[in-house]
């Protein structure tokens, strides 16, 4: 019996774990005993100065900065600090051959010379809880019928609380798997402009190598501005617009940290699992994201073959290829830490428990058994359904061809107008010069040709589109050949409409359907997409809808096990704002191996590669590095300029950006990636390995002022020395 208590123990800390520095909790519901840990860490400012409604506080300063990364305002001219990475399709968009922004950097020495990017930021108005609301049109409801009256409350209540006149838009945020809705209100500003980027070689130094790993030695940051109105408005872009006088804004703290220093980081993380169950977890590790790392691995390896060549082609893929490439180390890292610290038995363990506590009580007592038969029925398909996320529509070519879907539906559907053609005529036609702008052809053929072999051999035979690969594929050679394939894809790149504009005009002055059907580029969409979603696509439905059920159900089990420590659970991140608390510290990744909190610029050149891809140098940084030429910004402790630092933090993918906060309120640095020994963070936190990785603001500062010859932009800050 004493055991047995022991394991109830431990299995409750499992589920109820505010533990150490894990945690992203929303400022809005900042519990005095988490508060109080913060002060106990070395916070000193108020729970006031952290999050207020009424009041101007830090969290009006805190921004999503796109559509998926975090930004802080610095200065009282509505100026921006967020990472490299989250502008970097701005910045590419912005570039030619010619000005070459992305290669070479850039900095506006004044208004007039920043650069319109098409990007929008959101400042958050308020956070209120509509759980009652939401539960009271629920009740008595499961399955699909909850589901489909949960997203009309949803949209609803979104409606209800937006105003588009005002560019307020409303977003309500299902946290606890379902068991709290908070609607968050944001307001839009569609003015934001390119103040300042460094050059490539500084923005990503390190590459795919350094990815997720420290020690990192990267100047990940941009610079940008909001504008608004003349009034004091959000608006759109016009030269008339001024820029915007924040209600708050962070001061830049240039006098360091050491080791312990108490760092705090506000943000928008993008989404973890950490209710996760032990079937989620053998799922990931055993099909979805050893094929996904698959898939990715080879569409990496044929745009890269590009890119080396021509400067052009590195240009116009360069933003794919950043996409594609991060979550592809982050997923194949993220099994191997899964499996490493067993996150499988730890789960199971929790559940056993959960399971005994449950019986007796008919909400929950058949729980783990339907999800159990729930997992066995989707999983034989579930590597189909990465196969075409990842792989099938991998292909920029294939994927626009299966936008064009919308058009056989206009086209064939009975009831559908001529106008009902010319909107889905007219889409596409914008969609496909975009398209067009960013394709390159030698890269895309030869993944189509890869990826439709690879799926021949990986996907269940009985799960292939019928006749598909005898009527289409065999006619250019065996089907175990990958010349076979290479022929298959040189036919559609060569005979398709989509490249061509002659055929395509004629096509969209006189659309039929049997044109589109035989076009080689969208009967190869077409018959993967279709197979998909007649026959595949309702199970995942299914298999979501009960997942989602089940996950509701066993949060609100495990919230009653224990009413007052669950007061102490934090809800998953789900993109909305979150404060995570914790310190600069140093850390142990294996036996007689120790990492420092800091790496500097002694570090850079250590690693310098002169005209490799990823560890290249501008030649004036060299020049500067050689002088010791750091400024006022250069660590008296160290002699040495800082670079990038690490904290204890939680956080994940959509902090990227978000500010670095220390004790007093000031901005220290940028967090931008996490460490690979602690990939495993979205489902399981480790509270002794789990690091993020920060660009110090002194080297931000430094890269605008002494390498970039801005220092207008270090004027405009409020510097704390």
């Amino acid at each position: 019996m004493k055991k047995f208590i022991v394991t109830i123990v431990l299995s409750f800390a499992f589920f109820f774990k505010a533990l150490a520095d894990e945690g992203m909790w929303l400022p809005l519901l900042l519990g005095q005993q988490v508060y109080n840990d913060m002060v106990k860490r070395g916070l000193k400012l108020s729970k006031e100065q952290l999050y207020s409604i009424n009041k101007v506080s830090i969290k009006d300063a805190i921004i999503i900065f796109g559509g998926g990364c975090t930004g802080e305002i610095v200065s009282s001219e509505g100026l921006i600090f967020t990472n490299h990475h989250c502008g970097y399709d701005a910045v590419a968009s912005a570039s030619t051959v010619e000005h070459n922004y992305l290669r070479d950097g850039f900095y506006a020495k004044n208004h007039g010379e920043e650069i319109p990017t098409g990007i929008s930021v959101q400042f958050l108005l308020k956070i209120e809880d509509v759980t009652a609301m939401v539960m009271d049109s629920l009740k008595g409801l499961t399955g699909t019928e909850r589901a489909q009256r949960q997203t009309r409350v949803l949209s609803n209540l979104n409606a209800k609380y937006s105003d588009a006149a005002q560019f307020i838009e409303a977003r309500i945020s299902s946290l606890f798997k379902g068991n709290q809705f908070l609607v968050f209100v944001y307001q839009r500003y569609k003015d934001v402009r390119l103040v300042g980027v460094p050059p490539e070689s500084v923005g990503k130094f390190g590459g795919d190598t350094d990815n997720w790993e420290w020690p990192r030695h990267t100047g990940d940051f941009s610079v940008y501005r909001v504008y608004m109105s003349k009034d004091g408005k959000p608006a759109e872009y016009t030269e008339d617009n001024v820029p915007l006088k924040p209600k708050w804004f962070l001061p830049v703290s240039i006098k360091g940290y050491k080791d312990g220093d108490y760092a705090m980081i506000y943000g928008y993380p993008g989404g973890t699992n950490r209710y996760e169950t032990s079937y989620g977890v053998r799922q990931k590790v055993d099909i979805d994201n050893p094929t996904l790392v698959k898939l990715r691995d080879m569409r990496l390896k044929y745009m890269f073959e590009e890119m080396k060549k021509d400067p052009a082609i590195k240009l116009q893929l360069a933003s794919n290829y950043a996409n594609v490439a991060n979550y592809w180390k982050f997923y194949d890292g993220e099994s191997k830490q899964l499996v490493k610290y067993d996150v499988f038995g730890q789960k199971k363990k929790a559940e056993e428990i959960f399971h005994s506590w449950s019986i007796g009580k008919p909400e929950y007592a058949s729980l783990f058994d339907e999800w159990s038969k729930a997992y066995d029925a989707w999983r034989p398909y579930s590597k189909h359904r990465v196969y075409i996320n990842e792989g099938i529509l991998g292909s920029p070519l294939i994927a626009f061809a299966g936008t064009l879907q919308q058009i056989e539906v206009a086209l064939v559907q009975q009831g559908k107008t001529q106008a009902d053609i010319k909107k889905a005529l007219d889409a596409a036609g914008k969609a496909r010069e975009d398209f067009l702008k960013d394709e390159n052809k030698i890269s895309d053929q030869k993944i189509v040709a890869s990826v439709t072999m690879m799926f021949y051999q990986d996907i269940d035979k009985h799960q292939h589109p019928i006749d598909f690969y005898r009527t289409q594929v065999e006619a250019y050679g065996d089907l175990n050949e990958e010349e076979t394939y290479k022929k298959y894809a040189a036919h559609i790149f060569e005979k398709t409409m989509i490249f061509d504009d002659a055929k395509w005009n004629e096509f969209v002055k006189n659309p039929d359907a049997v044109t589109l059907q035989d076009d080689p580029a969208y009967a190869h969409a077409s018959a993967f997409l279709t197979n998909y979603q007649n026959k595949y696509l309702a199970r995942y439905q299914q298999f979501t809808t009960k997942n989602n059920e089940l996950g509701r159900l066993y949060l609100k089990g495990i919230m009653k096990m224990d009413t007052v420590k669950a007061k102490m659970m934090y809800p998953d991140a789900t993109f909305t704002m979150r404060v995570s608390f914790g310190n600069v510290k140093s850390y142990r990744p294996k036996d007689a191996v120790i990492y420092d909190y800091v790496c500097t610029m002694s570090g850079v050149m250590q690693k310098y590669i002169p005209g490799d891809y990823e560890f290249d140098l501008p030649a004036k940084q060299i020049e500067l590095i050689k002088k010791k030429d750091y400024g006022q910004y250069i660590d008296k402790a160290r002699n040495d300029l800082v670079v990038c630092f690490i904290t204890t933090n939680d956080i994940t993918g959509g902090n990227s950006g978000s500010p670095v906060i220390d004790a007093n309120g000031n901005l220290i640095g940028l967090a931008f990636d996490g460490n690979y020994e602690a990939l495993s963070h979205k489902i399981a936190f480790d509270k002794d390995l789990n690091r993020t990785i920060c660009v110090d603001v002194r080297y931000v500062l430094w890269c605008i002022d002494k390498l970039g010859g801005a220092s207008n932009i270090i004027k405009e800050l409020k510097l704390v020395k």
